[in-house]
């Protein structure tokens, strides 16, 4: 099936379907859908290497996620996705671990002209390693911050959020509060258990550090915090897995939330709203990190001179039952 066929279908011209598939954003949204059900209809499959040669794009974005199994990534990926292919553009992803010598596999698309960008949810430590091997490519750093590298980024004040998480649970009566801490190779896990020991000051302290940020290292790590003499009546975990965990623990040991212990978390993922009790939690916009990302990326993309930018997103604290 030819573009002509799609055209003829859609009732536009060449040109019309031309630019849908381009994803200019000139095309006026009843037309790019008459054209998209045409596409559809006819099965039409552009010849991406003929407009790749013709363009000096490839229409691909290279994504590379710390883990996939996550479910905050898999809620940036979503609002990655949809807004790439509002772009009109695909995605490549990448489940990197954080690991260069992984990425590097990966980021020699770059050279080949096989994706046009790339975002990252890199650890900070491996910023160097990265900005070496991307050198000026187009380049977005998603929920995780920038420190002067050569690359735009999106994100949350995580020093913030966490100082009024504890805010939140100190006002509420707690007393004891800990925090399940994480990876401290990662930027956020930094600037969250920075914001808990400035909000906490002088009053007691307890971190126990997960191995991980799966359900089962929060369940460790909650283990550790009630392993000692003086057990907390609160804690505070840096995402909303390793809360779950946590809240595991307390109905095990027979602890009611939030009664005997209240759990806190943060990312605000779906699950949250379903555990019992529901989480309390500091929600970020996952979604809209995913769209700022690729927003970023393409305002790099057509034009590489431009200076990166930094971008701060919202959150809010999510009220629930279990603090």
């Amino acid at each position: 099936m030819s573009i002509d066929k799609v055209a003829q279908l859609a009732g536009v011209s060449t040109a019309t379907v031309s630019r849908v598939l381009n994803g200019n954003p000139g095309v006026k949204p009843a037309t790019r859908d008459k054209v998209l059900a045409a596409i559809a209809a006819c099965e039409y499959q552009p010849n991406l290497l003929a407009r790749q040669l013709r363009t000096s794009r490839s229409r691909m974005l290279l994504v590379l996620v710390s883990s996939i199994t996550n479910p905050f990534c898999a809620g940036v990926v979503r609002g990655i996705e949809e807004e790439a292919e509002n772009q009109g553009y695909h995605i490549l992803l990448c489940n990197s671990e954080s690991r260069l010598h992984r990425e590097s596999a990966y980021l020699q698309l770059l050279s080949g002209k096989v994706v046009d960008g790339v975002i990252t949810m890199d650890a900070i430590d491996c910023l160097p390693g990265l900005t070496t091997l991307i050198g000026n490519a187009p380049w977005v750093q998603c929920g995780e911050g920038n420190t002067g590298y050569n690359a735009s980024s999106v994100t949350i004040d995580n020093h913030a959020a966490a100082v009024s998480a504890i805010e939140y649970l100190s006002q509420k009566g707690y007393q004891r509060i800990a925090m399940i801490s994480g990876d401290l190779r990662y930027l956020y896990s930094q600037q969250r258990e920075a914001g808990y020991r400035a909000a906490r000051g002088a009053a007691w302290q307890a971190v126990a550090r997960a191995d991980g940020l799966e359900y089962q290292a929060g369940y460790q790590a909650m283990a550790e915090l009630f392993s000692g003499e003086e057990k907390p009546d609160a804690v505070f975990a840096i995402s909303d897995s390793l809360a779950g965990g946590a809240l595991h623990y307390a109905h095990e040991r027979g602890l009611r939330v939030p009664d005997d212990v209240a759990v806190m978390g943060f990312d605000g993922v779906p699950f949250g709203a379903v555990t019992t009790p529901p989480l309390t939690t500091v929600q970020q916009p996952m979604h809209q990190l995913g769209v700022r990302s690729v927003q970023l990326l393409m305002a790099r993309i057509d034009n590489p001179q431009s200076e990166p930018v930094d971008e701060i997103l919202p959150w809010e604290i999510q009220r629930r039952g279990s603090a």
